[in-house]
């Protein structure tokens, strides 16, 4: 997400919400603790996503997703992840009102079929920063931005704070009101399901990314980003739900509150009518995103908690995290960030994408040479992509590494657990009736329907 515009963002800040309820001796499975579903598979197994968002925002035209190159999914597939979430853009999609480029179409598939090739999921982005290149960035076309000469000043300092530029807030309100822009939308991801809703590597569509909207005279930015959610937002996400169905049936549909969600302010969004949809929040805090350091003591995770589990809770839907990680993770808490963070993520969401999977400083998840930068090789753990039965435990101990997966094979099935190539070395020992194989990083376990497996995964010393 960026830096973000503190001054006004963080006076919403709720109190610390109640903590999870320590787990018994015979914990219920993790769907009924916590009221929210899991994603599936066409198989019915249940899923976990790990994986990282791909990008390439610096290139356009001609030259769009140059960036994106096939080692990326390589080197994802080699670290034990199993999930990119690819941006793509509108204004590259459709350069010229009711023009769509089929250069750009043939770049997302070149990626989607490198994520093929090395069994990488991936979800498609709709990508806009600041509404898009009106304004200096990417996303919705200039053709489609309305701001009816309302100003706009730039904030090179902090570009998140042009979302309250006033040409800005209107033009997201002619986005989601204008009847030939919400047809122009829809269209746009008909064209994208259309093309790639039977390729093998998607797996679903992120419908806009870090939606905002304009405040009212009077309203503080809680207020506004519920009534935005409410009466914006869920008419829309019902609008291009039925434009991606009249082409795909079966990928799944992935919905963002705004970002203000990240403050623990509970979202606003109504009923998504459609059955295969997923719960995308973003997990950012705007005091980490601004240069300070994690303080566990400002219960900042629990309060994220405790707002963002509330609405897949009341719909009954799966969780998702599009988008997290902060800016710096040399800081000295920053270790304690990534154990406390993955903790929670692993009690109610289906999976997460870090952001972002490429080569440098900043945030990029590895350094020029391929090796993580500090603290994100606390994000490559053991877990399992797929389990073909109903989990009842599944946690991974960073203090002493050890991963348990228990569950209840329901069906024949194959249940996946992927071994990142860390430092040292993994054992996995499996108590149940049930065969196991074993290819370096990948374990498969085949067990008869009704028997109860528990594969336990314990890493040997590091160095």
């Amino acid at each position: 997400m960026g830096s973000v515009l503190t001054s006004i963002v963080t006076s919403f800040v709720l109190a610390a919400g109640a903590l999870a309820p320590a787990a018994d001796a015979r914990p219920a499975p993790p769907e009924q603790r916590t009221g929210i579903p899991r994603l599936t598979d066409d198989e019915g197994r249940t899923l976990t996503l790990r994986g990282w968002n791909v990008e390439d925002k610096a290139n356009r035209g001609d030259q769009a997703l140059t960036a994106i190159t096939e080692k990326h999914f390589r080197d994802l597939r080699a670290k034990g992840f199993g999930f990119a979430r690819l941006l793509v853009f509108w204004d590259d999609l459709e350069p010229r009102r009711g023009h769509y480029s089929a250069g750009y179409l043939r770049k997302i598939e070149r990626v989607l079929d490198w994520a093929r090739k090395y069994d990488i999921q991936v979800l498609l982005d709709a990508h806009q920063d600041v509404f898009g290149p009106a304004f200096g960035h990417r996303g919705i076309p200039a053709w489609a931005t309305r701001t009816d000469g309302l100003p706009f000043t730039p904030h090179p300092e902090d570009w998140f704070a042009e979302y309250f530029e006033p040409a800005v807030q209107r033009a997201f309100t002619h986005l989601y009101e204008d009847p030939d822009l919400q047809r122009a939308q829809a269209r746009m991801w008909q064209v994208l399901a259309e093309r790639f809703g039977r390729h093998p590597a998607v797996l679903g569509y992120d419908l806009i990314n870090e939606p905002m909207g304009e405040v009212r005279e009077g309203e503080d930015l809680a207020t506004a980003a519920r009534r935005i959610e409410a009466r914006q937002l869920t008419p829309m996400y019902n609008r291009l739900a039925r434009a991606v169905r009249a082409a795909d049936r079966t990928n799944w549909l992935f919905v963002e509150p705004t970002p203000v969600v990240g403050e623990g302010v509970p979202t606003g969004l109504g009923a998504i009518r459609d059955h295969r949809t997923v719960y995308a929040p973003h997990f950012y805090n705007t005091a980490m995103e601004a240069g300070a350091d994690y303080d566990p003591s400002a219960g900042w995770i629990e309060s994220y908690e405790a707002a963002v589990t509330a609405y897949p809770r009341q719909r009954h839907i799966p969780v998702v995290v599009g988008e997290w990680g902060p800016l710096n993770n040399r800081l000295p808490m920053m270790g304690r960030f990534y154990r406390d963070a993955m903790t929670s993520l692993s009690r109610y969401t289906s999976g997460w994408a870090g952001y972002v999977w490429c080569y440098g400083g900043g945030y990029c998840a590895l350094d020029e040479n391929g090796a993580f930068a500090a603290n994100k090789d606390r994000t490559a753990t053991p877990y399992a992509p797929a389990v073909a039965g109903t989990v009842h435990s599944d946690t991974y101990d960073d203090s002493t590494r050890v991963y348990r997966l228990s569950y209840t094979a329901a069906r024949r099935g194959t249940t996946e657990i992927s071994l990142p190539p860390t430092a040292g070395r993994w054992r996995v020992s499996v108590d149940g009736r049930a065969e196991v194989r074993r290819h370096g990083g990948e374990v498969r376990i085949e067990a008869r329907k009704g028997a109860r497996v528990t594969v336990t995964v314990t890493g040997t010393a590091r160095g």
